[in-house]
């Protein structure tokens, strides 16, 4: 045994640095690295929605088409008859929608005139009574593949707010995808077709090839991401590692654990140029607070970061060392890198990577760096007029941020952990504790009045596990006969 592994580590040290790498990444990931593909980049709704409806409508055997949201408005309206039409010359349309992202932005008549028109629309996770925690995880993929030749992967959901409206001097969202062709168009296909298969009946092997033809010499992974897997987490833990030079980041909903902003610390402490964009306005304002929470630390470690001076910045990317790049769906969360299934492609390319480098210098342009002021404290270095949206419209991996900044908060506060807090910290930490402090006043003057929503929940729990455990125990029996 000792022989054995004193072999594999020989072998090991003789191989090459960039074949050691690549083993990393594939086994962080649980994505392989595959050859014989063409990415082109595509920025904005204005880039992406024009090529995705192209592919569409060029369609011979089948569209498969998932979204987190899918909005009843005229974008939304414009997708759908294309799909119809598709549907209606024998193409086989499949679509595949998120509940939660979805709910009040498309009715029930929107979805019945899709199916109506002969394509099959699913629902990711539904509300159910007996899963009361089942809504967690999400759906929050943006992705679209064709007849096994070409693949979408981006940030950008199905909505007028990706456009913009020029008339009420609405900005567009700064969003971002590439458009794939090639080897690994059939490992999209297969993503889509897992979360099918969650959702209703599996597609049969005929609903799309087995394999696809190389097309160009760009390298890359498709990274899927399922709920309670933690892929795509280790994987950016790992670009934070072995970044040398560069290390650009661009997050629409931030809330980094503190292993990853530990990681982005010792990567600018190292020399890194260690950069991170993200919105200046949000589509859910009273959760902004909690994303700035975390900058000092990075600013003091030398990490850089920039607030977008447009209407929203809803772009996932990254590229480090001008080499290696992700676009995608998932944000530097804990509800992307574990609650959700996300989609993302990894493409390792210099040219590629040089063009999303020169994409990111150009963002930076419109965006405001923020920086620590002579009390260090996290201050924008032009103060700029910040537009306001609506509150309540977009991923709810923002709340899942607040949520994760509000808990590291209490924790460092209960467990007297010491830490320097920002003054948003320590408004954060007032707030709560006096929330806190009004909720115990009221459960002592109307305990029954705040008492039966909890009993309400725990029944359910109750009788929610005890089905489960029928169900189980019938299943084993039904085994057994078998």
């Amino acid at each position: 045994m000792g022989n054995n592994k004193q072999q594999r580590a020989e072998r090991y040290d003789l191989l090459p640095l960039r074949q050691l790498a690549d083993q990393a990444f594939s086994r962080a990931a649980g994505a392989h690295l595959i050859g014989g593909n063409h990415v082109r980049l595509l920025k904005d709704a204005k880039e992406n929605y024009p090529a995705w409806l192209e592919a569409i409508r060029a369609a011979k055997n089948h569209v498969h088409f998932e979204n987190y949201i899918f909005c009843d408005d005229n974008t939304g309206r414009e997708f759908a008859d294309s799909l119809i039409d598709k549907a209606r010359e024998g193409v086989s349309v499949r679509l595949i929608y998120d509940w939660l992202g979805c709910l009040g932005k498309a009715s029930p008549r929107f979805w019945n005139a899709l199916r109506s028109g002969g394509v099959e629309v699913r629902c990711y996770n539904p509300l159910r009574l007996d899963r009361p925690l089942g809504w967690i995880s999400r759906d929050h993929r943006k992705m679209l593949a064709i007849d096994g030749e070409i693949a979408f992967i981006a940030g950008l959901c199905i909505g007028q707010k990706w456009l913009g409206d020029p008339e009420r001097m609405i900005e567009p969202w700064r969003d971002t995808g590439v458009e794939i062709r090639g080897s690994s168009v059939i490992e999209v296909e297969q993503a889509f077709a897992r979360i099918w298969a969650w959702t209703g009946e599996p597609l049969s092997r005929a609903a799309f090839p087995e394999t696809t033809l190389p097309e160009g010499e760009m390298n890359l992974r498709i990274v899927a991401s399922e709920p309670a897997t933690t892929g795509m987490i280790r994987l950016d833990q790992l670009i934070a590692a072995l970044a040398r030079k560069r290390l650009w980041l661009t997050d629409a909903y931030y809330g980094g654990t503190a292993t990853y902003m530990e990681a982005l610390r010792a990567a600018a402490n190292d020399g890194v140029d260690v950069r991170l964009l993200l919105p200046n306005t949000t589509d859910i304002p009273l959760l902004q607070p909690l994303s700035r929470t975390g900058y000092r630390p990075l600013l003091e470690a030398g990490v850089r970061l920039f607030e977008w001076n447009g209407t929203m910045l809803h772009a996932k990317t990254a590229v480090a060392d001008g080499t290696w790049a992700r676009v995608g769906s998932t944000n530097l969360n804990i509800a992307s890198w574990i609650g959700n299934c996300e989609l993302d492609v990894i493409v390792e390319d210099e040219s590629f990577g040089a063009k999303m480098e020169e994409m990111y210098e150009e963002d930076l342009a419109h965006a405001t760096e923020i920086v620590l002021d002579r009390h260090r404290r996290p201050h924008a270095a032009v103060e700029l007029p910040r537009k306001q949206l609506s509150a309540g419209v977009g991923s709810a991996s923002r709340a899942a941020a607040g949520v994760l900044r509000i808990g590291n908060t209490l924790g460092t506060t209960l467990i007297n952990r010491r830490r320097v807090f920002s003054p948003i910290g320590a408004r954060l930490t007032a707030i709560t504790g006096l929330l806190l402090f009004v909720l115990s006043v009221l459960f002592a003057l109307f305990p029954k009045a705040l008492a039966y929503p909890l009993v309400a929940l725990g029944a359910w729990g109750g009788l929610t596990l005890l089905y489960r455990g029928y169900q189980l125990a019938k299943q084993k029996k039904t085994n057994k006969r078998e």
